[in-house]
Parts: C-alpha cells; sequence; structure tokens
C-alpha cells in the first residue's frame, strides 16, 4: 500500500512526522513529499539526513492543491502529524483553526485524490480516564481536558461523523519520547528534559503528588518509545484493511522513577531525584494514571514486541542525545536483496 504512490507526511519535519520519513526510508520508500512550517527552531535538522523528494510549506500546499487537487501528481497515502502540539497552548482559536481546520481541509482534499489518510489524534482526547483505556470507547463520551485535547477530539467526531473512520484511520499516541524531538520547547519528553537537568545541574525535578494513593515520582504513564511509534503506524499503513480509531501506546505503564533511572544510569550519574510543587494551573488537568489498551492494534496483525523502557531510554540517551545525532545520522540498514 505503501508504494502504490507519493506518500505526503505533514509535520514531516517535526517529531513524530519526521521519524516516520526515516522508518519509510528504512522500508525503501523514498517518494515523499513533506509538507511543514518551518520556524526558528533547528527542526530542520531533523530533514538533514533523510531522503525525500520535496517540501512544501503548510499554506502554500493547501493553496495549490485548493486550486489544483492532482497537482502533486498520484498520492496513495497521506500521513497527516501536522498539528500545535502544545497542551499548554491557550489561544483556543488558534488550536481549533490549526489541528481542526487545516485537517478538515487535508482530509477532505485526501478523499478527492482518493489517497488513504492516516492522522494524529491524542491520548489526552482521553481527559481525566485513568487505567487502561481502549480505543474502542464512544467518542460521545469523552470530555478533554484542555484546549488541545478538544481540537484533537473535535476532528475525531468530524471524522467519525462524515464516515472518514470508515476509511481511514486516527492514530491515538500515548507519551512518546525519542530522537527528533529537540526542537519541541517545553513540549518535549521527560526523557529528553531529564537529560538536560542531569546535564546542566546533575539532578532531575519531578512533580509531588498530591493524591494519597500515588506516592511522589510514582504517578504512571504508558510511555513509548519513537521506533516502535512508527512500527505500529506504518504497520497500519501498510494495513489495506486497517480503519478507524487506534491506540499507539505500549500497553503497559512505567512511573516517572522508572523513567528517570535509566537516564542517570546512561549518563554515569547516581539517581538524584527533586520533588517540587506542581503548578496550580496544571494540578485540575493532571493525569496521574495512563495505559493503552492495544488490541484493536494486535488484532490488526502487528505482532513486534515493544521495546523495554530502559533499554529504549538507553538508546536513545546513549546513541543520539549524548552525541547529538538525529534519526538517519546513523548507518543506514543494509536492504536484502531476494
Amino acid at each position: 500500500m505503501l508504494d502504490r504512490g507519493r506518500v505526503i507526511v505533514t509535520g514531516g519535519a517535526g517529531f513524530i512526522g519526521s521519524a516516520l520519513v526515516w522508518g519509510l526510508n528504512r522500508l525503501g520508500v523514498e517518494r515523499i513529499l513533506i509538507v511543514d512550517r518551518m520556524d526558528h527552531s533547528e527542526k530542520w535538522r531533523n530533514l538533514a539526513p533523510l531522503r525525500f523528494e520535496d517540501y512544501v510549506e503548510a499554506d502554500d500546499f493547501l493553496d495549490q492543491a485548493g486550486r489544483a487537487p492532482n497537482c502533486f501528481g498520484s498520492i496513495g497515502t497521506v500521513l497527516h502529524l501536522g498539528a500545535c502540539s502544545s497542551t499548554t497552548e491557550t489561544d483556543s482559536a488558534f488550536l481549533i483553526g490549526n489541528n481542526l481546520g487545516y485537517s478538515q481541509r487535508i482530509a477532505s482534499w485526501s478523499s478527492v485524490v482518493d489517497a488513504r489518510f492516516f492522522y494524529a489524534s491524542s491520548a489526552a482526547t482521553y481527559g481525566a480516564l485513568e487505567g487502561p483505556v481502549s480505543d474502542d470507547l464512544p467518542l460521545a463520551g469523552l470530555r478533554p481536558l484542555n484546549a488541545y485535547a478538544l481540537s484533537k477530539h473535535l476532528f475525531d467526531r468530524w471524522a467519525e461523523r462524515t464516515g472518514l473512520l470508515r476509511r481511514g484511520v486516527g492514530l491515538k499516541y500515548f507519551n512518546v519520547f525519542g530522537p527528533n524531538e529537540q526542537h519541541k520547547g517545553d513540549m518535549r519528553s521527560m526523557v529528553h528534559r531529564a537529560f538536560c537537568q542531569i546535564r546542566e545541574t546533575g539532578r532531575v525535578r519531578l512533580f509531588r503528588s498530591l493524591r494519597a494513593e500515588f506516592k511522589d515520582g510514582e504517578q504512571r504513564r504508558d510511555f513509548l518509545y519513537v521506533k516502535d511509534a512508527v512500527a505500529m503506524t506504518l504497520h497500519l499503513a501498510a494495513n489495506p484493511s486497517a480503519a478507524g480509531i487506534f491506540n499507539v501506546g505500549s500497553g503497559v505503564c512505567h512511573t516517572w522513577l522508572d523513567l528517570v533511572s535509566p537516564i542517570f544510569e546512561a549518563c554515569g550519574k547516581a539517581p538524584a531525584i527533586e520533588f517540587i510543587d506542581m503548578p496550580e494551573q496544571l494540578r485540575a488537568k493532571y493525569q496521574y494514571h495512563t495505559c493503552a489498551k492495544i488490541e484493536r492494534l494486535r488484532d490488526s496483525g502487528y505482532r513486534n514486541e515493544i521495546t523495554d523502557l530502559r533499554a529504549a531510554v538507553a538508546d536513545y540517551v546513549t546513541n543520539y542525545l549524548i552525541p547529538d545525532l538525529r534519526l538517519g545520522d546513523e548507518p543506514p540498514v543494509a536492504r536484502q536483496t531476494e
């Protein structure tokens, strides 16, 4: 399915988007058009090692596609990762325009050119639900806790209402971490932020727990290495029968202490953790236990083992953060010949 036309990756210079281009390259796919909005960050570095045909700015892309829908040639697959991913963004109009309006336009265009459409939703749409959450929960019953999550949820509802989810795929990514996230500022994973804190101060700061049933540092998340997120996404993109909402997570929850311990180890440092008060504005929206049910993904035929958290953190810190490398900077995997 991935070689029946060009692949468009929106947000292709960003974190998961550029990782998907890396994954496509490893499958031998290079007929790729990247769509994104470049800024003053160094996310351009994510593109430098990758192989693709062209790059188009996001607004120019929609303008050209609107005037001449077939101007980009034969398109087989659209991987729509372009969005504002800030969970602390308070400009709701901006989030709605970017995460809902833009997504509606590119989804409608994908239908016109008969391309399969895959888009990034978010585990944030599950709101305050805790424990293992299923991707077959009725969307109408979900209650997002911030404007970012609402913008993603509104697109899920639109995709359901218009029938898009009967032929396209929404990907509810959980806590993804790994190479190529350096440009994300406050939205970087805790692995990247903790690595920087250890390098600068020798210690890591974590939020104190405000709930008696969770000790400090034992709040739980479903952490997923970006290489696994790529494998899961491209498995679905290559599956002609995949449709609907899929959780993209590990299916296992770990504590923040589980996460930061191997960072210290990879840095050759003894653990040193400082617990700090949670900002007042986050307290009502803070999730204490997230975990994905991934049975639908497994039922679709995904058989890969999910990278152990300690091994994933060690790979990220040792092979990417310490040497300051991006995906694709490493030697390419030799392609097998039949």
